[in-house]
């Protein structure tokens, strides 16, 4: 299928990285606002731009628009988009506003269109491995998930000076603006809801904690940078979820069930380090040497290894994908996209799905505006 991608910006190197993962995904051009931008996005990429968006939208051979640009402009370019008769994948969220996001919903069933939103790591080696797990009974009735969006002090670090493989800045100033929840909540939210449910209400608590982020962010009317959100599931099971951009590094999900838990290192790695340990089970040798040692001690270690044996993959790793910071396959979620439209299906986190995401992740960063606990409105 051909696809078309709007917003050539920072995001939109890591969908070309993993783009060659699926030839059956045919990129018939590119737009940006920014000419400059676009230009070096397409002379390195050797892409083929186009005049203006209305000749993107009006290209026939097109299927797909893929929608990359800032999230305040999510609902325009996607509306229209969807005017014109194409199916739309969409970088979360799917809008600023939920009433905007539930509009475009019901635009896309309207058409007979499919809308499908980021991020692609619900389609994970890693996210197989452990809904296997589950169905596979071997932790039991799950009942408490903890999951982290925790994306390190970046405001410390030399940002200013982070460029994409075609040169695109890392737009550092408009992530502070948008915020952490709705820049990476959708990472956890997209693993929760697809294992778990969905959600029917969430109490939550959002704040800017770090006003002060250097050189350039004074005068910035800055969103949240932590949130935390205790998530009440239709199916009993109870999540908290943690967004931030001060705390260490941990995008990882823990599972604890009757008869177990599961412990996902990164939810941003398609093969991360998955363990399991069951209830009365021998602990690893390792473990077991360390708790010895803190016995004798008397006091606790730093570090100690994840809690039971890692799980094996059935298959080996293919395909191409961005070294670092993520190990996402971006371009994955498009090529299931496309695989549902020719088969006549609904495509995984697309329309109702897609929409409860996006508002627990609206419902997340704006807490302190609404009254707790949040009861959701959408369903899937």
């Amino acid at each position: 299928m051909k696809i078309a991608i709007v917003g050539t910006g920072f995001v939109a190197d890591y969908y070309m990285t993993t783009l060659a993962n699926h030839p059956e995904l045919v990129l018939a051009g590119a737009w940006d606002r920014d000419a400059a931008r676009l230009q070096a996005f397409c002379a390195f990429h050797g892409v083929s731009a186009y005049a203006g968006l209305d000749a993107l939208l009006g290209d026939p051979g097109v299927g797909i628009v893929v929608n990359l640009t800032t999230p305040e402009s999510h609902y325009e370019i996607s509306s229209r988009a969807l005017g014109a008769g194409k199916h739309v994948y969409s970088e979360k969220p799917l809008a600023m506003d939920f009433a905007q996001a539930r509009e475009l919903v019901a635009l896309a069933r309207q058409r007979g269109l499919t809308f499908a939103a980021a991020p692609a790591n619900g389609l994970s080696d890693a996210h197989r491995l452990v809904a296997q797990a589950l169905r596979d009974d071997r932790i039991g009735r799950p009942r408490l998930v903890y999951a982290a969006m925790e994306d390190g002090p970046v405001f410390r670090d030399k940002w200013a000076t982070w460029r994409s493989r075609s040169g695109a800045a890392w737009p550092g100033l408009h992530e502070f603006e948008i915020g952490c929840t709705l820049e990476h909540a959708g990472y956890a939210l997209t693993w929760l809801v697809s294992l778990f449910g969905p959600v029917e209400s969430v109490t939550a608590f959002a704040a800017l904690t770090f006003p002060d982020k250097g050189p350039g962010t004074e005068a910035l009317a800055m969103a949240p940078d932590f949130s935390v959100g205790c998530l009440q599931f239709r199916s009993g099971v109870v999540a908290r979820l943690s967004s931030g951009l001060a705390a260490p590094r941990d995008r990882s999900l823990q599972v604890f069930g009757d008869g177990g838990s599961l412990t996902v290192r990164d939810l941003w790695d398609n093969r991360s380090a998955v363990h399991l340990e069951q209830v009365g089970a021998p602990r690893p040798l390792l473990g077991r040497l360390l708790g010895q040692l803190e016995a004798r001690l008397g006091s606790a270690l730093p570090w100690k290894p994840t809690p039971g044996r890692r799980l094996a993959y059935p298959s080996a790793s293919k395909g191409a994908l961005p070294a670092f910071p993520s190990q996402i396959d971006f371009a994955g979620g498009i090529a299931a996209q496309a695989e549902a439209v020719a088969a006549g299906r609904e495509p995984a986190f697309s329309g109702e799905l897609a929409l409860h995401i996006t508002e627990l992740a609206l419902a997340l960063n704006g807490a302190g505006a609404l009254a707790q606990p949040y009861r959701m409105q959408s369903s899937f």
